[in-house]
């Protein structure tokens, strides 16, 4: 399949009318939709939204490249867009952005298509190309200058298929990789050999994309170079370089920075690169970001990991109750619902096994996001003593912490030892230590925290009426201040924290209550669509029944296509309904026994019709509040 095959007059817009990112990105949405490309425009969209979360596809110099491998794609295409005023859209330079390309990848597209993509992302690394694209006029006009660039571009790889093999010229070589895989890596890899051509520099270059890695390094290739460079936002294989001067940089410098990076691989300014069989020194080069994204990033790791767990092991354990309630069980030995009959018992025992784990699981990631593998031990570690000495959820959490950080401890303590050394240190040196540090640190902060997480649980069993409803209103609203961000992962982490205490005797108010205010915004949305005909465009009220089927579901997610079309308006109406619900429920002393599954464990919790009467109460309230607050729209 060649790269033209992907373009289509009927996918083509010649003049954006949005001016705003977010109105861009719906626009073009809505031209693959009415092309037929995409069947679902709500789920194609949370994919883009949630790529440009990761970071902007606005590649500069005027370009951006959102893209999404998704199901709801039909058929692989690349949508063109153009602004002749240029659009605000975060670009890496700051700069407006005045050509778009949309890629949209079926979640089973083959080789054949990645590699189509993958030739469009290399195509516009042609300045030429794309002056005349900004002057372009008609689809046709667009067409035949991807044609005519393609072959051009065709001939000159010709040309310089025999450039790895001129002895004569200095050679480096490279990785490029990017999550997605669909369009950085190969603009990286085009950048960079581009620019080694310019240079009179030989490069061979290994791309970690969506169709596999291809031109793979091979011993003698980076035995021969003089540098290496990594150009990635996601981890690649890097024992291979170990005593190579590496330069390790974000996917976008190998794009924008590619003059740059070949300088410093060949030059001795390079940091030289050991691996020791745990954490790539290499990545702590090139990690980035501020102290709290960077404790935000390990929390999710250690979260993550955790939840198959607890949703697992917890809803096993609260069915054991449910067998235990339907065959009845004596007044005199209620204390053993859950283990009463035999079948209860045999789940709790099978639950109980997964739900054990969730502390140790979630101390260890945390850990091993900090300190890669060797930190797993020492985390685990933290998580079972956390568990034992009564500290809990924060417990676990905080020895995550440390427990990774005792190891980027040892890692620097034990740089200095004989490189002969260096296999013994990931299999002996850092689990002995690490663990006998952080088991010694835990075994001291076990008091402290024990006390906080005990009285934590006094506090939260002992909430009744006013500040029940208080606290499940303050967790309700934060559900539904950013939709799956920071703050609603926050309220559902505490939620879940609260789960693990008390998930034995019946469940907990506030998880019951994170539940019901994320389940509020996309029910409010499909109820706003039904009731406010005359304020909702066609596809957002085709929209209606998928938010429906989301928000029974307990996806949150759903409702951002729309909070991101008008956030002043949708965000504050989502609130006050989340919020309302979560106060209800928590007034009610409403207990929920699983962290998850919606409308699907309403059986696990202990007032079910009043739960679901609370939520519904909740999205009414938004979907009005929302009713109220957006203007008519003129089809």
């Amino acid at each position: 399949m060649k790269v033209i095959e992907l373009l289509s007059a009927d996918c083509m817009i010649m003049e954006l009318q949005g001016t705003t990112k977010s109105d861009v990105i719906k626009e073009m949405v809505e031209k693959l939709y009415g092309a037929g490309r995409i069947n679902n425009q709500e789920t194609f969209e949370a994919g883009i939204i949630a790529r440009e979360k990761q970071t902007s596809t606005g590649l500069g110099d005027g370009i951006a490249m959102p893209h999404s491998k998704n199901a709801a794609v039909v058929k692989p295409t690349v949508l063109f867009a153009k602004s002749s005023q240029g659009v605000d859209y975060e670009s890496l330079d700051g700069q407006p952005t005045f050509l778009f390309f949309m890629i949209a990848a079926p979640e089973g597209a083959n080789d054949t298509h990645l590699e189509a993509l993958a030739g469009l992302s290399r195509l516009l690394l042609n300045p030429a190309l794309i002056g005349q694209l900004k002057e372009a006029d008609s689809a046709e006009t667009v067409i035949n200058l991807f044609d005519k660039a393609q072959q051009t571009y065709d001939a000159e790889q010709l040309k310089d298929a025999a450039n790895v093999d001129d002895s004569s010229r200095p050679f480096v070589v490279a990785v490029t990789a990017c999550p997605t895989g669909i369009a950085h890596t190969y603009m990286a890899e085009d950048a960079l050999k581009n620019k080694a051509k310019e240079m009179n520099v030989s490069i061979k270059v290994e791309t970690n994309g969506s169709e596999g890695v291809k031109h793979r390094l091979s011993k003698e290739d980076i035995e021969k170079a003089s540098g290496v460079i990594i150009a990635a936002d996601k981890n690649v294989e890097m024992a291979r370089f170990d005593g190579k001067h590496l330069v390790n940089r974000p996917v976008s410098d190998g794009i924008k920075k590619s003059e740059e990076l070949i300088n410093l691989a060949m030059s001795d300014s390079a940091p030289v690169y050991h691996h020791d069989g745990s954490k790539d020194s290499a990545e702590e080069e090139s990690s980035s970001g501020s102290v709290g994204s960077q404790i935000y990033k390990h929390l999710m790791n250690g979260i993550s990991h955790m939840l198959p767990f607890v949703i697992g092991g917890g809803i096993i354990i609260a069915l054991s109750f449910m067998v235990d309630q339907f065959m009845g069980v004596p007044q005199d030995s209620l204390h053993k619902l859950g283990s009463y009959h035999q079948l209860a018992a045999q789940l709790n025992t099978i639950g109980g096994a997964a739900f054990g784990f969730m502390l140790p699981v979630l101390a260890g990631f945390i850990a091993s996001s900090i300190s890669d593998r060797p930190g797993l031990v020492a985390g685990f570690a933290a998580g079972a003593l956390a568990n034992t000495g009564g500290a809990g959820f924060l417990g676990a959490l905080l020895g995550g912490f440390i427990a990774g950080y005792v190891i980027e401890f040892l890692r620097k303590i034990l740089k200095g030892l004989p490189k002969s050394l260096d296999g013994i240190k990931a299999i002996l040196f850092y689990p002995l230590l690490g663990v006998l540090i952080t088991g010694a640190i835990m075994l001291v902060i076990n008091v402290p925290m024990a006390a906080i997480n005990t009285g934590l649980n006094s506090f939260l069993n002992g909430l009744s009426g006013g500040n029940a409803a208080l606290l499940g209103a303050l967790l309700g609203g934060m559900m539904a201040v950013d939709l799956g961000g920071p703050i609603n992962k926050a309220a559902y982490v505490f939620g879940t924290g609260t789960l693990a205490a008390t998930v034995a005797t019946g469940g907990s108010p506030m998880m019951a209550a994170v539940m019901a205010g994320g389940m509020v915004p996309p029910l409010a949305i499909a109820i706003a669509t039904l009731l406010f005909k005359d304020k909702f465009s066609k596809k957002d009220k085709d929209a209606g029944l998928t938010n429906l089927v989301m928000g029974f579901s307990f996806i949150t997610e759903g409702a951002i296509p729309f909070a991101a079309s008008d956030p002043l308006k949708m965000i504050p109406s989502f609130m006050v309904g989340s919020a309302l619900a979560g106060g209800l429920v928590g007034g009610a002393g409403i207990k929920l026994m699983a962290p998850h599954g919606g409308i699907f464990v309403i059986m696990l919790v202990n007032k079910p019709i009043l739960y679901l009467v609370f939520i519904l109460i909740g999205s009414l309230v938004s979907a009005l509040v929302l009713g109220l607050l957006k203007k008519k729209v003129v089809e």
